[in-house]
């Protein structure tokens, strides 16, 4: 039986592919050290998984992770725009340190393939839309930096030591187990939460700036493709809807949702946030055979179920 790594399994993207491979029936480990992810993540699995708490900046701790994985799924990071400009140094050494430590204990150990979760980040804030792959590199954070510097070594390790390696561009996913609590949270976990509360929404911005929002489980199928398609080696590919929505939409649309007509307090925008942010798929599509199944409508409707039964 194969076995599977996920770093950041606890984390909100990890363990729904965690959940992923599990009802696949293969062999899982996780890697996390909890520090933006969740021990009740894997409360309901902890039986059916090897749980390994570390560090991504151990690179002994990540090699003894990696031994005797066939597929490392790489989502551990420390996420966030406003986090790596208020702490570059920390972020760089999380996302570009421990994605070289994964890479090179995945070349010592035979690995088959490293999944990468990148990021949509690095396109910057280029007026060019949709973001095709072949497009040029612009991060405007030290986030994206770190994506991008990651990204770089994926290339290079799959180049020069031939190690199977996929990247795979993320745009804006959201989905449960998202903590809306965090000051780094998706803002359409904080947007759900205030719709379910009854209170007003906080805005960064005027609103008319748009994403392409990506329900969690079509992140979790581009994964498991990512794994196994071969023509996907040594490629990176954008995961989205390849659908803009604006957040002044997604107000009209929560409170449609919840039967209420909230109120929206706008304040300046964020350094480093993109404007607007829209993919190109057919990468994806062509290559791995990418679907997203779930849209934005759908999607958010599940989720405020979820926030629901959260006690949001």
């Amino acid at each position: 039986m194969a076995r599977y790594l996920v770093t950041g399994g606890a984390g909100f993207i990890g363990s729904h592919l965690v959940d992923a491979l599990l009802q696949r029936g293969d062999a899982v480990r996780v890697f996390d050290n909890f520090s933006t992810g969740y021990e009740h993540n894997l409360a309901h699995c902890i039986n059916d998984i090897e749980l390994v708490r570390g560090d991504l900046r151990d690179a002994e701790a990540v090699s003894q992770a990696v031994a005797g994985c066939e597929v490392i799924f790489h989502e551990g990071a420390l996420p966030s725009v406003p986090r790596s400009v208020s702490d570059p140094l920390t972020t760089d050494a999380v996302n570009t340190g421990g994605s070289l430590h994964v890479l090179q204990a995945a070349r010592q150990h035979g690995a088959r393939r490293v999944v990468f979760a990148a990021s949509s980040s690095v396109y910057g804030d280029t007026p060019i839309l949709p973001k095709v792959e072949t497009m040029a590199m612009s991060p405007k954070s030290p986030y994206a930096v770190s994506k991008m510097a990651a990204e770089s070594y994926l290339k290079v390790f799959h180049h020069v030591y031939g190690l199977e390696t996929v990247g795979l561009r993320y745009f804006n996913v959201f989905g449960p187990r998202q903590d809306p609590t965090s000051q780094y949270s998706g803002v359409l976990a904080r947007f759900m939460t205030l719709a379910l509360q009854g209170e007003p929404y906080t805005m960064n911005g005027t609103g008319n700036q748009s994403r392409d929002f990506t329900y969690v489980a079509n992140v979790v199928q581009a994964n498991l493709l990512a794994a196994s398609v071969p023509a996907a080696a040594g490629n990176v590919f954008n995961i989205a809807c390849g659908v803009r929505v604006s957040l002044n939409d997604i107000v009209a649309l929560l409170n449609k949702l919840v039967g209420k007509e909230l109120p929206v307090i706008y304040s300046p925008a964020r350094t480093g946030d993109v404007e607007h942010s829209l993919a190109d798929i057919s990468a994806a599509r062509a290559v791995l055979g990418f679907d997203p199944s779930v849209d934005i409508e759908t999607g958010i409707a599940h989720t405020l179920d979820w926030y629901r039964t959260q006690g949001a």
